[in-house]
């Protein structure tokens, strides 16, 4: 372990966050995304969103055709000042060697927080629409009301395409086909 101040990752002041910077940042299980060179920190995900996430990449995972790869929490570098870590994306084989994602993923996906909502819905939408994300869901594992929002790229604006709730099924055909029951997403759930 290697310790580390706090001023150390830290840009000199005047100056905004560059994604260099983030790799100088602690290894202490939180989220450091940027988004035009501003800092957003995230606390860890709690163990129900990662049961969540562990059910959708079965799902994903199962449909998948050869040369695409579900792939768990990537940073997506979208520029100098700008990188997310979606819950999920999937991409191409050849973008699997890379520390980073630099190029769109065909799919982005969020699991929702309490804490995440309005980013998740706002400003992540709005960061995914300008890097021309496909398609990028968004997935609100309420135990009695579970959602599966979804956009799609369209004349380079989202357009929502789907809004799934509890047994509905969701029928992806991008990426590629796939079914996602938002219910099923959260079975072994218990409420708060």
């Amino acid at each position: 372990m290697v310790a580390m101040t706090t001023a150390e990752p830290w840009p000199e002041a005047g100056r905004l966050f560059t994604v260099d910077d983030l790799d100088r940042m602690p290894d202490d299980g939180r989220r450091y995304e940027l988004v035009d060179g501003t800092l957003v920190v995230s606390p860890a995900p709690r163990i129900p969103h990662q049961l969540v996430l562990a059910e959708l990449i079965v799902v994903l995972h199962g449909a998948s055709p050869p040369g695409l790869f579900v792939v768990p929490g990537p940073g997506v570098r979208m520029s100098d000042d700008t990188e997310l870590i979606p819950d999920l994306v999937v991409i191409r084989q050849d973008q699997l060697a890379a520390r980073r994602v630099t190029r769109p993923p065909l799919l982005a996906v969020e699991i929702q927080s309490p804490s995440t909502a309005l980013f998740d819905l706002n400003t992540k939408k709005a960061v995914y629409e300008r890097f021309s994300i496909a398609s990028y869901w968004v997935v609100i594992p309420d135990v009695d009301q579970p959602e599966l929002i979804a956009f799609e790229l369209r004349d380079g604006r989202y357009e929502q395409v789907a809004h799934a709730t509890g047994a509905r099924a969701f029928r992806a055909e991008r990426p590629f086909p796939v079914e996602v029951v938002p219910a099923s997403l959260v079975a072994g759930l218990l409420p708060d």
